[in-house]
C-alpha cells in the first residue's frame, strides 16, 4: 500500500513516519514539494503518486498568527485539503485528515461530541471548519479526526515550551479556565495506524467526523503542574505555578474555555480508544529522556 503523507515535519506527520512504515511505501511530502497553499501542485503531486491512501497532516497551525493572515490561514486549512478530497475521490481511495477542537466556541458545559453544531471563534478555527466542509462536500471516504491540545517532543509546543520557562523561571502565570485533553501526537499516530490496519482487514466503520484526544480533561495550569512534577522527579529545578483566568492572559485569537471532545463515536465505531493524558505523558517523556 503507498501511503502519501501531506507534511513532513510537523508533530503528528513524524509520529505518523515512526509508526506506518510496517504497513505500506510512504510518501511524505513537506510544503516544498506539496504546498497546500498551491491547489495545481497537489493535483500534480496525488496523480503522480497514485496513493492508495492520503494523510493530510499538514496545517496552518499558528492560531494567533492566523488572525493576521486569513487568506493563507484558508488557502491551507479549507482549499488545500478540500483538492485533496477531490484527487482521493478521483482515484477511489479514502483521506484521513486532523481537525481541532477550536471548530467549537467552548460555550457548552459538557464535552463536545461530533452532533454538537461548531461556531469557531477565530480565523484559525473558522479555517479549519471550512476545511472540513469541503472535504464533507466532495463526499468521497474520509476520515475527518478531531483532535486537541497537541504536543510530542519536537517542534513547538506546551510540553516543550513550559520544560524550558520551569528551568529558565522562579514564577509562571497559567491559564486555569481552559478545560481540555492534552493529546500527544504519538497517539493520534497510534491511533490512526489502528484505524488504518481495521480498514485493511474489512472492519471498517462508518467514514465521517470523529473526535480523538486522550482520555480525561485538565486547564492549561494542570497540565504545567504535570509537566513540572516530571521535572522534579528528574531532580531539575521548577518555577512555582500561579493559575490565572483567560482575561489575564490576552492572546489575539480567543480561545474556547471547554475544548473536551467526547471520543466515544470512535471506539464504538471503530473500536479505537484512546490512553488517559497522564498516560499517555509519561509514555511521551519516557521517549524523550
Amino acid at each position: 500500500m503507498r501511503i502519501l503523507i501531506s507534511g513532513q515535519n510537523g508533530q503528528v506527520s513524524r509520529e505518523l513516519q515512526r509508526r506506518l512504515g510496517d504497513v505500506g511505501e510512504l510518501i511524505v511530502l513537506g510544503r516544498d514539494q506539496l504546498d497546500l497553499a498551491q491547489p495545481e501542485q497537489i493535483r500534480r503531486q496525488v496523480q503522480r503518486v497514485r496513493p492508495d491512501l492520503i494523510i493530510n497532516a499538514a496545517a496552518h497551525t499558528a492560531v494567533d498568527q492566523a488572525e493576521s493572515e486569513p487568506a493563507q490561514a484558508f488557502a491551507i486549512n479549507a482549499t488545500g485539503p478540500g483538492v485533496l478530497a477531490e484527487e482521493a475521490l478521483a482515484l477511489g481511495i479514502p483521506l484521513i485528515h486532523y481537525s481541532t477542537d477550536y471548530v467549537f466556541d467552548g460555550s457548552k458545559t459538557a464535552p463536545y461530541n461530533e452532533d454538537d453544531v461548531p461556531n469557531p471563534l477565530g480565523v484559525y478555527g473558522k479555517s479549519k471548519r471550512a476545511g472540513e466542509q469541503a472535504i464533507t462536500a466532495v463526499q468521497g471516504l474520509h476520515l475527518i479526526l478531531r483532535t486537541s491540545w497537541v504536543y510530542s517532543t519536537h517542534g513547538r509546543n506546551f510540553l516543550l515550551t513550559m520544560q524550558r520557562l520551569l528551568q529558565e523561571k522562579p514564577e509562571l502565570r497559567i491559564v486555569a479556565d481552559q478545560i481540555g485533553a492534552p493529546t500527544w501526537a504519538g497517539t493520534i499516530a497510534e491511533s490512526t495506524l489502528a484505524l488504518i490496519e481495521r480498514w485493511q482487514a474489512g472492519q471498517a466503520g462508518a467514514w465521517g467526523t470523529y473526535h480523538l484526544t486522550a482520555q480525561g480533561e485538565t486547564s492549561w495550569f494542570g497540565f504545567a503542574q504535570a509537566i513540572g512534577d516530571a521535572l522534579r522527579e528528574q531532580g531539575k529545578p521548577c518555577a512555582n505555578l500561579l493559575p490565572i483566568p483567560s482575561s489575564d492572559y490576552p492572546t489575539p485569537a480567543a480561545r474556547p474555555l471547554n475544548s473536551r471532545l467526547d471520543c466515544s463515536r470512535l471506539q464504538r465505531e471503530w473500536g479505537v480508544c484512546q490512553p488517559d493524558w497522564q498516560t499517555a505523558l509519561r509514555e511521551c517523556l519516557a521517549g524523550q529522556a
